[in-house]
């Protein structure tokens, strides 16, 4: 009986399985998006393995003719995770596709026309999925993964470089951060009330603190790279990079990560070999709203971040003559000594000492010379092995390793909140919306450290006998808020919004004295700071008409926007300088009042390492601006795409602007394509750079003169005839090659770019008067020094971006993906103005802008996913760099090539629990070390401060746990 029912089994298996072989039929179906259930034209439907595919109609819709069943049907399109979908017989498909792309796809972001796609755009844009790299990736901020996924991207922490420490200056194409435009979701960000001035990569502009936003809330990056001034407005020269929110519901997901440097330099200096230690947990949810597709997605971030020190034992005079009598006859007696007598003394101390007093009446030097020097013939020696240092050293028990600076990424402690909504209010696509969010970063970075040694009285050695080391803590706050409503006014899509965000930037000086206040001075202050905010308001219109030519796109639309800067003075005593009597010092109406050093200097007041500002710094400065654009974009056949934008903006406080651009992308072949666009832009200066004035009072000779950034509306900015700020103007010309091949997988887009910038705004040098003409107008304006933003330089920019894709199966559930992008780029300096007769850029300043970033970056990524393993292995090349410090000196730096190898591993445990190991820099490697020749630093720098390719922290390692309940 067993054996008959077999039998049976087998006969009916024998008729019918033949018939599964050759059976045909048609798959038809319809492509949605998940959240709004809109329908998803232009998506790429293709049974795998094979060439048989099809695209999605404007109503989501598909047809395809399979001549054998089963198959596996594979949907994909830009801007969305690839589905996988089994087909065992004809049926119609109902499929739905989550947001989520990879770095080589592209989108025009500035285009109107909602069913552009892939590799048809006249214009580059990278995208980076961030669901997969939040899970694969070493690193965790928005600026980190640009830097090591988008080669044109460029970005690194800064160190001892003020609040620059705590917001990392940011560049695209090798332009500055202010010619890059932020948007979220599309709007307009604000900026950081931050202006850069303190020597680094991007002085004299203003950014975007990206690194406010939480990763966790992103679902994708988008890279425009291209001008799109005409479509966006003002930063939009180098290129736009538009943030897209999560709007997951029904799902929870968790991420944990931990990691530290373990690296030859945390090593050195670090008990238990590590530093820089870091803690994230995040957490984003989402749920529905209503039957319509309605969502709202909430993410919260909390992060810790160690400090890291790269720097080396401080090779520069610790301790003078003076110091020496302190500890052994106390601070008043010391100070009333002859200096012949002091030096006498210290000498009579021991007769290494003698050695050094006789050696410098020998040398001729003066009394002056001997008591301040660490050397027996000059004040600037840097050698370790100095006698007064020496032997002061010894005396107190300490070396030089305890006067080390800290060189390396500042301390920072954060909180971040993001909220992404949409409420549809019928079935056509009408609906309101809003996004925004929160967060709160408190840093923590060093300054110079004060040593004793320092003959004006600034390491105030009443109080502070061996010195110290200041602090500079900084409180970041940002909040924004977006709120719109879009719909449908007969064929015309309607989308009025009104976007809010406030960015304010405070210090506080920590660790740290007013040295005119001697040992009564408070060890902490208040020095006060900045604070940014604009409200943007946009009406956008936009049709779509699919019988003109082969479908054209129309959209035209107006923007007004407020914007606010101010600067708050800190409290007095971190920015006055007192008399003796405690006094704050006005005049110099008595000069025998005024602090002074043994060595007979002023001593300079307010907060060492950083002044406070003054209420004569205070800033409270608004503006205004209208725009008005039209866009148009048609295929005027299959195979020619043309766009145009046009677009005018007024600003009160320097006057309108007008602006165009053209693009285009012509068809080769089904898989090739040339494309292009020629475009002109602007950028309006800043408020920041418009008002912003950090002065300070030095008297010389009696008399109290200003020192430091003046204000370009100034009175000193004024007799200089120093003409007020305008607008960048741009000129952009782009020309590109897309291809793809099928069979092989295999995706191709190569760029090459022309930028042209005039009237750059930037940061003059320092300014002294040299002639008896020029210091009349300095009195004039009682000043000795300054500085000043103003149009100054041209700059010419030329480079070639390049994405290879590549994806292939390997094995029976392997896929291997390999992306290979690079960017070649040179920037040049050109027309430089002069002010007094002297070009407003020196070497230093021409560096930034030349030569301090890689010109050359190559990215290869390789992504292999089998089964319930997933392997990343990433290399970036960054090409050489040049130290602005030794630029136009007789011996210039260049720090060569590096390749840095990220490595993770990610095993998923279920669909609830993935884990990930892995190290960003697996092979430690350290760009190359400052030349102690000529180093101004006193070899505390091992690596320079002005330019980094990548960083020096060396090895990263991390372990991230990704909990996701659905």
């Amino acid at each position: 009986m067993k054996n008959f029912l077999l039998f049976k089994i087998c006969l009916v298996v024998g008729l019918f399985f033949p018939l599964a072989i050759v059976a045909q039929g048609t798959i038809t179906g319809t492509i949605t998006e998940a959240g709004s259930n809109a329908p998803l034209p232009g998506a790429n439907v293709i049974v795998k393995g094979t060439t048989n595919g099809a695209i999605s109609d404007f109503d989501g819709n598909f047809s395809i003719n399979v001549s054998a069943f089963p198959v596996t049907v594979v949907v994909s399109s830009v801007g969305y995770n690839t589905k996988e979908v089994s087909v065992a017989s004809a049926k119609n498909l109902k499929i739905t596709l989550q947001e989520g792309v990879s770095l080589d796809e592209v989108v025009l972001i500035g285009s109107r026309n909602k069913s552009r796609t892939a590799i048809d755009t006249p214009v580059p844009v990278d995208v980076i999925n961030m669901s997969e790299i939040a899970t694969s990736g070493p690193q965790t901020t928005i600026t980190e993964i640009l830097n090591y996924v988008a080669p044109s991207f460029t970005s690194t922490t800064q160190t001892v470089s003020d609040g620059t420490d705590h917001v990392d200056p940011a560049s695209l194409r090798g332009l500055g951060p202010d010619q890059v435009l932020v948007l979220i979701n599309g709007k307009r960000r604000h900026k950081s009330s931050l202006v850069n001035v303190n020597g680094t990569v991007g002085t004299g502009t203003v950014g975007t603190d990206m690194n406010s936003i939480p990763t966790a809330s992103i679902q994708r990056i988008e890279v425009l790279r291209d001008g799109a001034a005409a479509q966006y407005g003002s930063d939009a020269i180098a290129g736009v990079i538009n943030l897209v929110l999560k709007k997951a519901t029904n799902e929870l997901t968790l991420n944990v990560n931990s990691g530290a440097n373990m690296s030859k330099h945390s090593n050195q200096y670090n008990e238990g070999g590590t530093d820089g230690e870091k803690f994230q947990i995040d957490a984003n949810y989402g749920v529905g709203l209503g039957d319509n597709g309605g969502y709202i997605n909430f993410t919260g971030s909390l992060s810790t971040r160690g400090a890291t020190n790269r720097s080396d034992e401080m090779g520069q005079p610790i301790y003078t003559m003076f110091d020496v009598a302190t500890r052994t006859l106390g601070y008043d007696n010391a100070f009333a000594m002859d200096p012949s007598d002091l030096a006498s003394y210290v000498a009579g101390l021991d007769p290494t000492l003698q050695a050094v007093y006789d050696n410098g009446v020998v040398a001729g030097d003066s009394f002056y010379d001997i008591i301040s020097s660490d050397s027996a013939t000059f004040v600037g020696d840097t050698s370790n092995s100095s006698p007064i240092s020496d032997y002061e050293l010894a005396q107190r028990g300490l070396t030089r390793d305890d006067f080390r600076m800290k060189v390396g990424q500042s301390k920072l402690r954060s909180g971040q909140f993001m909220m992404n909504m949409e409420i549809p209010l019928d079935d056509n696509g009408s609906a309101i919306y809003s996004f925004g969010g929160m967060s709160f970063r408190d840093g923590l970075a060093a300054g110079f450290y004060r040593r004793p040694a320092y003959t004006d009285g600034r390491g105030n050695t009443e109080a502070l006998p061996d010195g110290f080391l200041p602090h500079i803590a900084s409180r970041v706050i940002d909040r924004s808020l977006a709120a719109g409503i879009k719909g449908k006014i007969g064929d015309w899509d309607v989308d009025f919004s009104n976007t809010y965000g406030v960015n304010s930037f405070d210090f506080t000086i920590k660790n740290t004295v007013n040295a005119t206040l001697g040992a009564s001075s408070p060890r902490e202050f208040e020095a006060g700071g900045f604070a940014f905010a604009q409200n943007t308001t946009n009406f956008d219109l936009s049709n779509f008409y699919e019988d003109t030519f082969e479908g054209l796109n129309v959209a035209f639309g107006a923007e007004y926007r407020i914007e606010n800067y101010q600067l708050v003075a800190g409290e007095e005593s971190s920015y006055a300088k007192y008399d003796v009597n405690g006094e704050v010092v006005n005049n110099y109406t008595n000069s025998d009042e005024i602090v002074t050093s043994y060595f007979g200097s002023d001593v300079p007041g307010g907060a060492q390492v950083f002044p406070g500002y003054r209420p004569e710094n205070e800033v409270d400065q608004n503006r205004n601006s209208f725009a008005a654009y039209v866009d148009l974009e048609a295929d005027l056949t299959e195979a020619f795409l043309l766009s145009a934008a046009l677009r005018y903006e007024n600003f009160n406080d320097f006057g309108e602007t007008f602006n165009w651009k053209l693009s285009g992308r012509y068809k080769l072949s089904e898989n090739s394509a040339i494309r292009g666009a020629v475009s002109t832009g602007f950028r309006a200066p800043d408020l920041h750079q418009i008002y912003f004035n950090a002065t300070a009072t030095q008297f010389v000779g009696g008399v109290p003169i200003e020192q430091g950034t003046f204000a370009n509306n100034s009175r000193l900015a004024d007799l200089l005839s120093i003409p007020e700020l305008e607008e960048e103007t741009s000129f952009n010309l782009s020309l590109g090659f897309t291809a793809k091949i099928p069979d092989a997988g295999l995706k191709i887009t190569v760029d090459g770019y022309m930028v042209n910038v005039d009237d750059r705004v930037g940061i003059t040098r320092s300014y002294s008067p040299s002639t008896t003409e020029q210091q009349a107008i300095f009195d004039a304006a009682a000043a000795g020094s300054a500085k000043f933003f103003t149009n100054g330089f041209d700059t010419e920019s030329k480079g070639l971006d390049l994405v290879l894709d590549h994806k292939t199966s390997i094995g029976t559930n392997g896929t291997l993906t390999n992306i290979l992008s690079g960017t070649f780029s040179k920037t040049e300096v050109k027309n430089v103005k002069s002010i007094l007769g002297t070009e407003i850029l020196d070497e230093t300043l021409k560096g930034y802008i030349e030569d301090a970033m890689p010109r050359t970056k190559l990215n290869l990524t390789n992504n292999y996913a089998t089964g319930d393993w997933n392997f990343m292995l990433r290399n970036v090349y960054f090409g050489a760099v040049n130290d602005p410090d030794f630029r136009g000196s007789a011996t210039p730096v260049t720090y060569s090539e590096k390749i840095i190898t990220d490595l993770s591993l990610t095993y998923s445990f279920s669909d609830n629990l993935k884990l990930t190991a892995g190290a960003n820099n697996l092979l430690d490697v350290y760009p190359d070390e400052v030349p102690f020749e000529g180093s101004q630093y006193g070899d505390q720098f091992i690596f320079s401060r002005r330019t980094s390719q990548f960083g020096f922290n060396g090895r990263y390692v991390f372990g991230r746990l990704t909990f996701t309940l659905k």
